[in-house]
């Protein structure tokens, strides 16, 4: 493996056997070795898919291919593929003109670095491979690479001469100079291009020639929706010109672009509403150092471009969009359907139709793995909360456990799945239509720029999906009860089983639907409660989304469980009396008329109200038993309903991510280095690695000869 040049960091350069030069060597090969296998694997596949030069049986990158593998793909807005080119040189240690598969895994290993773009300008400057720069080398590149019409620069200015003294050669650079002079080089490219165009020296620029400054020393980090209006910049102070300090504010916006965007992601993801203005942004920067990041200046510089001009206003990530992503579009830019007088067009029907079903077909798979998996508990549950305790002979099962027991022995193992046959027919629309409507309610009130949505309104989808479901869910569930009742029937009373097909024929269409107040008092709150606790459980808890992180399955399943234990329990009172309501009673048993009825019955401390002549008349009950009976089961429920929603919220999800919907029209989000894909990663950052170079001038590279080039 061919290891890359490494330059001494003295003034006077080194030889082969310089420590410096041998320890940075040695390190580079650790570095190597260090990399993961899975990226290894990546640079192999990028490698093959892009050699197709064969020399004595091996292959090689030319300078197109090599650009090809490394290039990140689609749109790269002002950097030119040629200019990735440069990068050529560097990875073609041999000068050979073509680049190994031991040659192309160092360079991968090198853009690691994180000093990679100061690394890759040293190379390039460095034209003799001396392992230091003089003065001759720095102007030849430098003016080789920014062309005729760039605004002229100085080189035989005080802070040249600071770096490499005067022209005689006395003084040259070291790697470690050089990076300093690299540094600090934009700055002074700004100050002279300012002197330069303020012809009466009166502090103050036009508009176009702010344009002219900026497109030359970073105008390959800018989105064409800021390069528009970048002469707007004149209307943040009167007088229609732009001083020096609003030219040094926007260069230090732009140098800091990277933490810009993190305090951006990071202080609209903490803020209530996902939008921040001014005062929050500079809040947050202040607050997550030791001292203040950004000027006021800046702020308002930042908020101006990305509030279009009003810089005031609250702004929401999406916002910041056009400041951070060179290759952001403005909306006008994509062509919009062409939509009727009523606001709609056939194909945004058929759409919402199709994606509508699309949904509800995932949710029912999704609903139907999740009940099968908890369905011997939802059984345990069942047998204890129909259990009267009271009654004598009736007493069969001490606590869930012992029902477990007793239904392994007296039924067998299937005994645990009677019933699950009508439950799975049913727990697909019942489940499918409480996540499509969730699902639906959310997208609709949801705030379309941050995605976030109001805790009234993420109650009222949530309640609106559980009282849809109670169309499929009450007569799926009476008859699921009753099938489940019937094995400690048999066992009491040595009656026959009765199928699914016998109970519908019993009870009738009404029939079905016995118990549905009781139904509608626990489904309801029931959604409520879990899907707005799910969703701040994987944002708040888990942070989905943060810095574009997914969550793993394990956390997806932990956020969709937890949610389900208080929304479980909390309704447990309701299920309770759904359940008495649902089964037949036997003889002995109390009869229930209705949902407060049963209520009343069960809970031997509330009085019932009596008319009599004198009035409403308070009557006390006979004790039935009492109020903890209205809690019967919840350990179980609990144990039930909270693996159950996981599994079905998990199966949901990633069921939309293994089959995700043809049509589906994906959000405006900011895509930048910190949203990278792993196999994008090394693409940007050869993208990364250009940096310093392109910081001289946004054209360096794109001309075919010169000095620094091959």
């Amino acid at each position: 493996m061919s290891i890359p040049q490494v330059h001494a960091d003295s003034g006077t350069g080194g030889s082969d056997s310089s420590p410096g030069r041998a320890a940075r060597a040695l390190e580079t090969v650790k570095s190597a070795v260090r990399t993961p296998e899975t990226e290894l694997k990546r640079w192999k596949r990028s490698f093959d898919a892009h050699a197709k030069t064969t020399v004595d049986g091996e292959k090689y990158l030319d300078r197109d291919q090599f650009v090809e593998a490394i290039a990140p793909s689609g749109d790269l807005t002002r950097i030119g593929r040629a200019q990735f080119a440069t990068l050529f040189r560097v990875a073609d240690s041999a000068k050979r003109g073509l680049v190994s598969w031991d040659d192309y895994t160092v360079f991968q290993t090198l853009l690691k670095r994180s000093d990679a773009d100061y690394w890759i300008a040293f190379q390039y400057f460095d034209v003799d491979s001396s392992g230091t720069i003089t003065f001759d080398e720095f102007k030849n590149v430098f003016q080789a690479n920014v062309g005729p019409d760039a605004i002229p620069f100085d080189f035989d200015c005080d802070w040249v001469k600071l770096y490499l003294g005067k022209k005689n050669g006395t003084h040259v650079l070291g790697y470690n100079e050089f990076t300093q002079l690299m540094k600090g080089l934009q700055g002074e490219r700004l100050r002279q291009a300012f002197k330069y165009l303020d012809e009466d020296q009166d502090g103050f620029i036009r508009p176009d020639q702010f344009k002219r400054i900026i497109l030359e020393i970073a105008g390959h980090k800018l989105s064409d929706a800021v390069i528009d209006r970048l002469p707007t910049l004149c209307t943040l102070s009167p007088g229609g010109k732009i001083s020096y300090s609003e030219v040094i504010a926007f260069h230090n916006v732009i140098r800091e672009m990277d933490m810009v965007e993190r305090v951006l992601r990071e202080a609209t993801a903490k803020s209530k509403d996902g939008r921040i203005d001014q005062t929050d942004f500079l809040d947050y920067a202040s607050s997550s150092s030791r001292y203040s990041l950004f000027t006021p200046m800046e702020a308002s510089i930042i908020f101006h471009f990305a509030g279009r001009g009003l810089s005031t206003q609250r702004l929401a990530l999406i916002d910041f969009g056009q400041l951070l992503d060179p290759r952001w579009k403005a909306p006008g830019d994509a062509k919009e359907p062409v939509i009727s007088s009523s606001g709609f067009t056939a194909k945004s029907v058929m759409h919402d139709v199709f994606h509508s079903v699309y949904n509800f077909v995932q949710g029912g798979v999704a609903g139907a793995f999740g009940a099968t998996i908890v369905y011997p508990i939802d059984l345990v549950k069942t047998r204890m909360q129909n259990q009267r305790s009271t009654v004598v002979g009736q007493l069969l099962y001490k606590n869930s456990l012992d029902c477990a027991r007793k239904i392994l022995r007296n039924e067998g193992f299937l005994g645990f799945y009677r019933g699950l046959g009508p439950q799975l027919i049913g727990v697909a629309p019942e489940k499918a239509i409480k996540l499509t409507v969730n699902d639906l309610i959310r997208g609709r009130a949801s705030d379309p720029e941050t995605g976030r949505i109001s805790p009234f309104w993420e109650i009222v989808a949530g309640g609106t999906a559980g009282g849809c479901q109670v169309v499929f869910t009450n007569p799926l569930e009476i008859v699921k009860i009753r099938l489940q009742i019937q094995g400690e029937a048999a066992k009491a009373e040595g009656a026959v089983p009765r199928g699914a097909v016998h109970i519908v024929r019993q009870l009738g269409l009404l029939g079905l639907y016995k118990g549905a107040s009781a139904c509608l008092l626990r489904d309801i709150p029931f959604s409520a409660i879990y899907f707005p606790a799910y969703w701040h459980l994987k944002r708040d808890l888990f942070h989905e989304g943060y810095h574009n992180k997914q969550l793993s399955f394990g956390e997806t399943l932990a956020a969709a469980a937890i949610a389900g234990m208080p929304a479980a329990y909390l309704t447990t009172p309701a299920d309770v009396v759904k359940t008495r309501l649902q089964v037949e009673a036997r003889k002995g048993q109390t009869h229930y008329k209705g949902l407060t009825d049963a209520f009343v019955k069960i809970c031997e401390w509330l009085p019932t109200l009596a008319w009599s002549a004198g009035g409403i008349n308070a009557r006390a009950i006979d004790r039935e038993e009492g109020f903890t009976a209205l809690f019967k089961g919840g350990a179980a429920r609990v144990v039930r309903s909270s693996p159950q929603f996981g599994f079905t919220l998990v199966a949901y999800e990633y069921l939309h991510k293994l089959l995700p919907y043809p049509w589906k029209e994906q959000p405006r989000e900011v895509e930048t280095a910190l949203t990278s894909r792993p196999e994008e990663i090394a693409k940007t950052r050869a993208r990364n690695a250009l940096k310093i170079l392109l910081d001289v001038h946004g054209d360096f590279g794109r001309r075919s000869s010169g000095p620094g080039t091959n």
